[in-house]
């Protein structure tokens, strides 16, 4: 399991990439809600790009992967 910083790190700066609830090994109820934050807190670095892809588990939709762009250093 890698973690988000990892994956963002491995980047070069304007890339855009994927991150998805696999490559962090989360349940797509678990990806769903930090891919929520992410879109509304940009200072992990990297820009939430485009509409996020939704799985539909049981009749509910959930994110499980969104396409992003490295904006510049994390802040933490």
């Amino acid at each position: 399991m890698a973690k988000i910083d990892d994956i963002v790190k491995k980047q070069k700066e304007g890339a855009k990439f994927v991150i998805s609830g696999a490559m962090l090994g989360l349940e797509p109820e678990e990806f769903d809600t930090v891919a929520k934050l992410w879109t509304e807190d940009c200072n992990h670095g990297f820009v939430v790009t485009g509409v996020p892809h939704r799985k539909c588990i049981d009749g509910e939709f959930f994110i499980d992967r969104i396409t992003v762009t490295k904006s510049g250093p994390t802040t933490e």
